[in-house]
């Protein structure tokens, strides 16, 4: 099965992905019993990895909303391009 490619993941000078989280975890492990792995993170984000590389976060609701409120204002600070129209038609 094909490999899908995102977007090119932050580096190390080493060559290293740059983990966002002090917490990792084996997919392996994260299979047998996720909510396991979820309780025992302790409110926490941590990182799935497949093959020692991240495949994906695990974030807690109340992190992801807090995120998305803050990506949202940054957004709404953020000055309209040029030639863009904010009066109504």
């Amino acid at each position: 099965m094909a490999r899908k490619i995102g977007p090119e993941r932050p580096k190390e000078p080493g060559g290293l992905e740059v983990l966002r989280v002090r917490r990792v975890v084996g997919i392996s492990d994260f299979k047998k019993n996720p909510m396991r792995v979820f309780v025992d993170a302790k409110g926490e984000a941590f990182a799935v990895l497949n093959y020692n590389r991240p495949e994906f976060y695990v974030v807690p609701a109340p992190h992801y909303a807090a995120l998305l409120d803050r990506i949202e204002e940054l957004e709404n600070r953020a000055p309209a391009p040029p030639g863009l129209s904010l009066r109504p038609a």
